[in-house]
């Protein structure tokens, strides 16, 4: 057990990163159906192992010069009072109504970032306040009320105001710090932390986190941006219908 989740914290830490989420939502799925931990366990575990693997790719983003702190700090202006009330708002909402909300979330943002994939825009990127609050409210809200890192709408908030997916990743990461760190501590709070299994998650998701970036920036932006983009479209769907 121990290797496999040594193996699989590696893989999401790494592939995670590229895509500028934490995992979180991915290792909430491991921790309670491979570990059998409690859904409020799950919930304050994932974010514990997600933290240290956002910290070290962040870093290695930052080095690459592709962090945009003017978008960033726009979403944190709501990610972050939302992940407190998302916390807070998590004792009351039934499991099949989050999960419908979970698969209306993902479902709008993966056609949205499929059909910015095909029908690229001409326009040069902008910032627009309207889009990065929404954006971080959602993944306040994600954060706040099941665990998540909420690194989809931040993303495809970055992706839809014309960033590069070089530059939502590295974005992103920052930004999802300070949110996982918030829902951390709420959540653990409420429930558990499953200390060892999360631990071997974290020490795989930090080399995986660790070694991505700098493989990311020795490619072109655009090849990497029309590679990516549509992938993280399809992992979008695909994580709307694996909630119901």
């Amino acid at each position: 057990m121990t290797f496999i989740l040594l193996f699989l914290g590696f893989i999401i830490g790494g592939f995670v990163i590229i895509m500028g989420g934490g995992g979180a939502a991915l290792y909430l799925g491991i921790l309670t159906s491979l570990v059998g931990a409690s859904p409020a366990t799950a919930a304050a575990t994932s974010l514990y192992t997600s933290i240290p693997s956002l910290l070290i790719g962040s870093y290695s983003h930052y080095r690459t010069g592709n962090m945009k702190f003017k978008y960033g700090n726009r979403m944190l202006i709501t990610a972050v009072p939302f992940t407190i009330i998302g916390s807070i708002l998590s004792k009351f909402i039934p499991e099949t109504v989050y999960s419908w909300l979970i698969f209306v979330v993902f479902f709008i943002l993966g056609i949205q970032v499929l059909y910015q994939s095909f029908h690229p825009s001409k326009k040069q990127k902008q910032l627009n306040p309207k889009v990065a609050y929404f954006y971080g409210t959602l993944s306040g809200l994600m954060v706040g009320i099941a665990g998540m890192s909420g690194g989809g709408p931040i993303v495809s908030g970055l992706l839809v105001m014309g960033l590069t997916m070089q530059e939502a990743a590295a974005t992103s990461s920052y930004i999802l710090i300070i949110t996982s760190i918030v829902g951390f501590l709420s959540h653990a709070s409420t429930g558990h932390v499953a200390w060892y299994a999360g631990t071997m998650l974290l020490i795989g998701a930090i080399i995986g986190a660790a070694i991505m970036p700098y493989l990311l920036s020795r490619y072109d932006p655009n090849k990497v941006t029309k590679v990516l983009r549509p992938v993280m479209g399809v992992i979008m769907l695909i994580m709307a219908f694996t909630s119901l």
